[in-house]
């Protein structure tokens, strides 16, 4: 296996760089050895029917109608955009207000960048700011609290819904919705929004720019549908594809 190789030789390289950096030895011949490389997995993904089902167990489950809106929201808004879980847990309120039509996120290096809502998003989120709304207006009249500045604010610490918490409501969706929960977490969705993007005729470059990768690198793990989408377009389109 790679991941053992690498392990091995990080630590003689370490042994012979101390040796040469203390003067024990006159070179350091490890810098010569190349390594075993990194192995490309191929991301977990989910099909858009379990993503349609994710998405309407979402819709239903919670105690209160305010819970099921929240819910409904997180998930939207997470397949519509690609988000990191913690860009979307930690979302300032002030970024949904207006109805708007594109998010402005704050990424990895404090990097921002604009995401399209889908409809379907911008509607969970006007539905979930409402309700929000409503309960901080309340919460506010009956004992002076300060609304929060996020979009899911929690009493917690982090005065946000936490990622532990978004990544156990995701398990729960999953069963609610008849996919294995082992297959779902807030990271696949972010796969899955990429894959499907791809699998529809988006650019490489733009999906890159959606997912906030500094470089093309990270997002051409997902080349093997940009493959399988031309092998398919030759297929059905070329003149000496037909028998």
């Amino acid at each position: 296996p790679r991941a053992p190789r690498a392990r091995r030789l990080s630590a003689i390289k370490q042994i012979y760089r101390f040796a040469f950096e203390e003067g024990l030895r006159e070179d350091n011949p490890a810098v010569q050895i190349a390594g075993p490389g990194r192995e490309k997995r191929l991301p977990k993904t989910l099909s858009v029917e379990q993503v349609d089902r994710l998405l309407d167990a979402a819709a239903i489950h919670g105690r209160t109608e305010a819970d099921r809106a929240r819910n409904a929201c997180l998930m939207q808004v997470l397949y519509a955009t690609g988000m990191r879980v913690t860009e979307l847990v930690s979302l300032p309120v002030s970024a949904a207000r207006g109805d708007p039509r594109m998010l402005l996120i704050r990424g990895k290096g404090g990097k921002e960048r604009m995401v399209p809502l889908s409809p379907p998003a911008r509607e969970a989120l006007a539905t979930w700011l409402s309700a929000r709304d409503a309960a901080a207006s309340e919460a506010h009249i009956a004992t002076g609290a300060v609304p929060s500045p996020f979009l899911f604010p929690s009493h917690g610490k982090a005065g946000h819904l936490t990622r532990h918490a978004f990544y156990m409501l995701i398990k729960e969706f999953a069963l609610e919705a008849g996919v294995p929960p082992s297959e779902v977490t807030p990271h696949t969705l972010r796969h899955a929004f990429a894959t499907h993007l791809l699998a529809n005729g988006a650019d490489l470059r733009a999906i890159q720019t959606l997912l906030g990768h500094a470089d093309v690198a990270p997002t051409e793990i997902y080349t093997h549908v940009l493959e399988e989408r031309l092998r398919d377009l030759v297929m059905d389109h070329h003149p000496m594809a037909k028998d």
